[in-house]
């Protein structure tokens, strides 16, 4: 087996480079995110694939990273010996890159999104006009995300009492996001962002934009929660709560961006 960076010349382990260029820029956008989950979104974005040009997963950042042959180091059994190839990873960058998994992947995670914009920030309220703030919590490694109601926030007493006046910020974006995915293959919404994205491009053809529109949920598991959270700003204009169930109210003005964006990330992959 030849490990993915190098090539077998006469039974030797000859760098690779275009491959070994990809592996240093793994291991050094690790280092920058922090994050295995944000690095595989990155990857599939970037369509880059290993040897075997199948995509990267967290499992496979995780061998990559633990593989002494990049040090340019020989195993047998468990015990590392200096190699006959060239190393791909200097020890400065091999060790930063293992300083950040000595960390709790979960602590990570949840440092990331502590860090990122709620994505429904300014966006959410009760259906008595009360907004909702974004809030967490931590319980030891732990992280809690809420949106909150300012009724609470400031302790007063709202005009109707059986709205919910916190809830999971998980759990109420999955919503939003879902409700989002089936506006966008309404008939109605897809004229209107025709019409948008012909603003920005005239020659636009009808069936580039329906195929952007139905591969939303799908891209929208590529991006960063940064990037989540600018379109949800450019496609919603209002989120409310009601006591069991909430309106979506769409920006039909940002649709011509995001279908842009969209053609341009399907194009890329």
């Amino acid at each position: 087996f030849v490990p993915w960076g190098y090539d077998a010349v006469d039974r030797k382990l000859v760098i690779n480079e275009a491959e070994a260029a990809q592996i240093r820029y793994i291991f050094e956008r690790f280092v920058e995110l922090g994050s295995a989950t944000r690095l595989t979104r990155e990857l599939v974005r970037k369509g880059i694939t290993n040897k075997r040009g199948r995509p990267i997963d967290k499992g496979f950042l995780y061998k990559l990273f633990r593989n002494r042959v990049y040090l340019g180091e020989a195993v047998h059994k468990g015990t590392s010996y200096p190699g006959e190839h060239e190393a791909i990873i200097a020890q400065q960058l091999w060790d930063k890159v293992h300083a950040i998994l000595k960390i709790s992947p979960r602590t990570r995670a949840n440092n990331t999104r502590a860090q990122t914009p709620a994505m429904l920030k300014g966006l959410l309220f009760t259906d008595t006009g009360v907004a909702m703030t974004p809030t967490h919590t931590r319980k030891g490694e732990r992280l809690y995300r809420y949106y909150v109601s300012m009724d609470a926030v400031h302790n007063r007493i709202g005009e109707n009492d059986a709205l919910p006046r916190r809830l999971n910020a998980g759990m109420v974006e999955g919503v939003v996001i879902q409700e989002l995915r089936r506006m966008l293959t309404t008939p109605v919404i897809v004229a209107r962002a025709i019409e948008a994205a012909r603003e920005l491009r005239p020659d636009i053809n009808e069936n580039e934009v329906i195929a952007a529109l139905s591969g939303f949920g799908e891209l929208w598991q590529t991006l960063f929660p940064a990037e989540q959270a600018r379109i949800a700003r450019l496609l919603i204009q209002r989120v409310t709560v009601h006591d069991n169930s909430l309106d979506v109210d769409l920006c039909t003005k940002g649709l011509g961006p995001i279908i842009h964006d969209m053609l341009a990330s399907q194009k890329a992959s």
